[in-house]
């Protein structure tokens, strides 16, 4: 390498023509070693400026005006300590004709270290960018709206730019000029970038229909997902099951295809109940009115049993002489007092949404009995609380069904014939009972 001190050297220049200027070593060793040495203290003071006043400083102001949340997330994303590399840097570049240099590598060199200041510089705008989305997810708006799939999308042009920035510095050529080649490149940009841009149109449709929210609960059973959503990217959806594991989804996928969102019923503040009790049809029949006198000492169907009381003598008077064959007269059953309890305990139990639907119901009757479906809401959405509540509601349901002389189906087992075959007795030691008779 060429080396001299010559006349429009910057050393020269901060020289000038006096005694020190006068007295520059000839040695070009000498020359060197100055250049550096002055360098070497132009940097160490631009990097303690930098690091001990203009940092502090910023931390301090930050602090003062109640972004303290934004002082820590800088200090975390290490953005003060990029932008503590990049001030001595810059103040190198500008200064490196501080060494005896000649033109001819001048300029390399400059280029190299204008380079090297701009990937620094790309660093510390990478990490304003996460100091952003660390501040924004402590906030509640982050709950509704996320911007992590903007900011990796903002990340992935800046990083595009400093590529083609630092490409060009280095052959010495204008971006303009990388710039025009990539047009040619644009279908296989299109090819490789597929997946970014559906994402990118997915996750904006996303968020601004509000389809999709970090804490919401979603099955989607094509992709193995049923859980709570922990993150949204932009290429990426992870779900975290309730197994702990963790589904990822590709974001396009969760606008292309349908997943169910369990968020609005949390909002709405009730969880379905909707459970079917089978009914043994051979236990169902009509009641006796020793039966009916005995059912009225039940609170909840006091009312009932009163009501319809009066409503089947009235009808039963309507039919006349009719009336004396017991098979006109209308009758209560076992089954539909059973419905009319059910209810009524339905709209006293203070666990439950009275403001909602609410209806026992029977369906159709099929091989497996008669099925009785309770359709209600509970009043806690948290799935302990909730299944909580929907046990004590079918416990109860449950073990009311003897008082009507009614059973719950159960398909029989090897047990139930063996027992059958021994004398007609079911249950274990000590607790054997006669099987009903059916036959009335």
């Amino acid at each position: 390498m060429e080396l001299a001190i010559e006349k429009n050297n910057l050393m020269a220049a901060w020289l000038g023509d006096n005694w020190l200027g006068n007295h520059i070593p000839d040695s070009i060793l000498a020359q060197v070693v100055i250049g550096l040495v002055v360098l070497l203290a132009l940097v160490l003071l631009a990097a303690w400026l930098t690091r001990r006043v203009v940092v502090s400083v910023a931390r301090r102001m930050l602090t003062a005006i109640g972004r303290e949340d934004w002082s820590e997330a800088l200090h975390r994303r290490r953005v003060f300590r990029h932008v503590g590399y990049l001030v001595p840097l810059l103040v190198l570049t500008i200064n490196v004709t501080l060494l005896p240099i000649t033109e001819r590598y001048v300029g390399p060199v400059s280029r190299f270290l204008q380079a090297v200041c701009l990937v620094f510089f790309f660093i510390a705008i990478n990490g304003l960018l996460k100091a952003w989305l660390d501040t924004y997810e402590a906030t509640t708006r982050a709950q509704t709206r996320s911007i992590k799939g903007y900011l990796e999308l903002a990340k992935i042009i800046l990083w595009g730019i400093c590529v083609i920035l630092v490409f060009s510095l280095l052959i010495d050529r204008s971006p303009l000029l990388m710039l025009s080649g990539l047009g040619a490149l644009s279908a296989v940009l299109l090819l490789v970038f597929k997946d970014t841009l559906l994402s990118l149109v997915a996750s904006t449709q996303m968020t601004t229909n509000d389809m999709l929210r970090i804490g919401d609960w979603i099955e989607m059973p094509q992709a193995n997902a049923d859980g709570f959503v922990i993150d949204i990217a932009l290429h990426t959806v992870k779900v975290q099951n309730w197994d702990k594991t963790v589904t990822t989804i590709p974001t396009y996928k969760l606008f292309s295809e349908s997943y169910r969102n369990w968020r609005h019923m949390f909002e709405s503040g009730g969880r379905r109940i909707k459970r079917t009790l089978r009914i043994n049809a051979a236990t169902v029949r009509f009641l006796t009115e020793d039966e009916i006198r005995d059912l009225s000492r039940f609170h909840l169907l006091k009312d009932y049993l009163a009501g319809k009381e009066a409503e089947l003598i009235e009808t039963n008077r309507s039919l006349g002489e009719l009336a004396a064959e017991e098979v006109n007269r209308r009758r209560l059953t076992n089954l539909g007092t059973f419905r009319a309890y059910a209810l009524a305990y339905l709209k006293q139990h203070k666990e439950l949404r009275q403001d909602m639907l609410m209806i026992v119901r029977m369906m159709e009757p099929g091989s497996e009995g008669i099925p009785v479906e309770v359709y209600c809401f509970s009043a806690n959405t948290a799935w302990v609380e909730y299944e909580r509540i929907q046990g004590d509601v079918f416990d109860h349901l449950i073990a009311i069904l003897p008082e009507l002389s009614l059973q719950l189906y159960q398909a029989p087992s090897g047990a139930d014939f063996v027992y059958g075959l021994r004398g007609g007795e079911v249950g274990g030691p000590g607790q054997a009972r006669a099987l009903p008779n059916y036959s009335r």
